[in-house]
């Protein structure tokens, strides 16, 4: 596999590591910020960690063996990359020249770093410039010291050229990004981000994610941990080799927080994310309150990582669980699930009592 490719792999599948981290914390801050959350800005957003990852997979990659490591020399002289084109044109072939492609690429890398400075940070060219000048110039220092001195010598060529070509490509995407509406851009709050909209099923289905996405985080962080601390704290390297005191441990964590966040809040983590919650439709009162709570632990993620506590055989009703929760959210009119089969409870806004849009029409009402 050649190393364009293993780069590419790298970058993508970094990118979408990183997404999967912060997708929890990106959709509360998304209702929070813009009302809702959007695909095209979704896509974005994990455009620009593939996106990251990539600058650093294609220019500091491969490593090179230290045994076999080939120093290069810096180039200082901001007229190499001219002469070399203008040698180029005077062989006849300008536009295939390895040194016109190399400039030429180097312009494209940072188009898209321009354009996302305007897209998503909402920043003008001065902010383009000075955001290319320093990733390019961290990237050419990099080179420059050998990886910050783990290699002896530099083995890729610090090129001021590339400073250039880099800062210009920046600009070139600052000046495309103008093209993008000026209301999907940025991060800031938008006038009519607090405003209730319609419950409908994907944004139900987004809040599921939420939950499963975080509980699984949450669970392999507590089991990583505690494996950490059977090997080098508690020396009992036989449980670790079982791991079944991780897994209890993994499962009980986020069974407990999402208990003692439904029974705070009313919401689970999931619902929190995406401003949904539970309202008990014909009673009011503390145990109509307390009862519609109950449920929504008992139709969720909490249960399932609760069930799996139980001992063999019984452990594997989690599964059976997870499959009928899964079935109870498809099939419900706006995705309430076990949660409003088990207590009655309807699904609303908790920003306002906009509950069901019977119509199934998606809620997300930001552009972009």
């Amino acid at each position: 596999m050649g190393n364009e490719v293993v780069s590419g792999v790298l970058a993508i599948g970094s990118g979408i590591a990183i997404g999967v981290l912060l997708f929890v914390p990106f959709v509360a801050l998304s209702y929070r910020r813009r009302g809702s959350l959007t695909f095209g800005r979704s896509l974005l957003w994990i455009a620009a960690a593939v996106y990251f990852c990539a600058i650093w997979t294609y220019t500091l990659f491969p490593l090179p063996d230290p045994d076999a490591l080939v120093c290069i020399a810096a180039n200082t002289d901001v007229w190499q990359a001219v002469r070399d084109v203008q040698g180029a044109r005077e062989r006849g072939h300008a536009f295939t020249d390895p040194a016109t492609l190399q400039l030429a690429l180097n312009v494209l890398l940072f188009v898209p770093l321009g354009a996302l400075v305007r897209v998503l940070g909402s920043r003008g060219l001065p902010t383009a410039i000075a955001v290319g000048v320093a990733v390019s110039l961290f990237i050419e220092t990099t080179q420059a010291t050998g990886m910050w001195w783990i290699y002896e010598c530099s083995y890729r060529v610090f090129d001021v050229d590339d400073l250039l070509a880099n800062t210009a490509g920046a600009v070139v995407g600052s000046i495309v990004g103008i093209c993008v509406p000026q209301r999907a851009r940025g991060v800031a709050r938008l006038p009519d981000s607090d405003e209730a909209r319609p419950v409908t099923k994907p944004r139900r289905l987004i809040g599921a994610l939420c939950d499963v996405l975080a509980a699984a985080l949450v669970s392999a962080a507590i089991s990583v941990v505690v494996q950490l601390w059977l090997e080098y704290v508690a020396d009992d390297h036989e449980a670790v080799l079982d791991g079944a005191f991780a897994s209890t441990i993994g499962a009980a964590v986020p069974a407990i927080i999402w208990l003692v966040v439904i029974a705070a809040s009313g919401q689970s983590v999931g619902d929190l994310c995406v401003e949904l919650e539970y309202r008990a439709e014909h009673r009011k009162g503390l145990l109509s309150t307390a009862f519609v709570r109950v449920a929504r632990f008992v139709g969720g993620i909490g249960m399932f990582y609760a069930l799996t506590l139980l001992p063999d055989p019984f452990g594997a009703s989690a599964w059976v669980f997870a499959g009928g929760a899964i079935v109870a959210l498809l099939v419900t009119p706006n995705g309430h699930g076990l949660t409003g089969l088990v207590s009655g409870s309807v699904l609303v806004d908790a920003r306002g009592e906009v509950s069901a849009d019977v119509s199934g029409a998606d809620d997300e009402k930001s552009g972009g």
